[in-house]
């Protein structure tokens, strides 16, 4: 059996019965669940239908999220999510690129990076470079002046956690930001780059080994062997380039807001709903969110 979830934005709430019904009887659907009052919906079905891709497309017009997905095995036991445009709105180098006067060439390179244009690792040299003699003190300010958390982050941390599973942050960003970000949501354990420093400025160079696209993939292969649970049972969360490897080995890959080239290649695209979503595909109702 297979599960098609409804969602929208849960500011909108915008997800209208007639409608949902009318998919439910067009793919011969069973009851229909709702797991947010117009918000969020599934149901089950035989199979896959073989207009999902023209009817997720007529839906993304309407801001309805469509996903599709084997029923068996939807709640996970570990989640491992990117960070920067993920569980934070931003992109920590391109905050630190604006407060030292090069915000414009670095969010350029950050784009075609994360669109996969450009070679990660040759990306991040180029744009820390840039960086060089920045001043330390300034990573703490972007983080209490520019930084915001992605909505529904904490409610996903806790709602998982409260069900025993675990939380890895890893991101080809830098431990400056995820220890900080990590702590805040209360992932179990964070994974970046390092930012190198000299006498109080950076130096314009990060610490090796980079971590880039195989970093994230070594590290869900890692921590899934350590727990002793399978990738199947694991939701990834991402939304650039360097996250489609991690995004494909985990038994569920979810392009969060994702880059068009990168959201091309996932099956679970969120476009419309905040980080909530990735409860509502394992099939969490609203109910059991632990908001506290």
């Amino acid at each position: 059996m297979y599960i098609a979830t409804l969602l929208t934005a849960p500011a909108a709430r915008t997800l209208d019965p007639a409608l949902v019904e009318a998919l439910r009887n067009a793919w011969g659907g069973g009851a229909v669940q709702w797991l947010s009052p117009d918000e969020a919906v599934e149901f089950e079905m035989p199979e896959v239908p073989g207009n999902r891709w023209d009817v997720w497309a007529e839906l993304q017009a309407q801001g309805v999220d469509l996903v599709v997905q084997p029923a068996e095995g939807r709640r996970k036991k570990m989640l491992l999510a990117d960070m920067d445009s993920t569980m934070i709105k931003q992109e920590c180098i391109d905050e630190l690129a604006d407060e030292a006067g090069v915000g414009d060439r670095v969010k350029d390179i950050t784009a075609r990076a994360m669109n996969g244009e450009l070679d990660f690792e040759g990306a991040l040299r180029a744009r820390v470079g840039l960086l060089k003699d920045l001043p330390v003190s300034t990573i703490a300010k972007v983080l209490d002046e520019r930084i915001a958390f992605m909505p529904g982050g904490k409610v996903l941390l806790a709602t998982m956690k409260a069900q025993g599973a675990h939380a890895a942050l890893v991101s080809g960003g830098f431990t400056d930001f995820t220890s900080a970000v990590a702590a805040e949501l209360g992932f179990d354990e964070n994974r970046a780059n390092t930012l190198l420093s000299e006498n109080g400025r950076l130096t314009g160079e990060v610490g090796l080994p980079i971590l880039g696209k195989q970093a994230k993939v070594d590290a869900l292969v890692e921590i899934t062997g350590r727990l002793g649970i399978d990738e199947a049972d694991v939701i990834a969360v991402g939304d650039g380039a360097n996250d489609l490897g991690m995004l494909h080995r985990a038994g569920t890959g979810v392009a969060l807001h994702a880059k068009p080239t990168v959201a091309a290649q996932c099956d679970v695209r969120i476009n419309h709903g905040d980080l909530t979503a990735l409860l509502y595909v394992q099939g969490y109702a609203a109910s059991e969110f632990v908001t506290n």
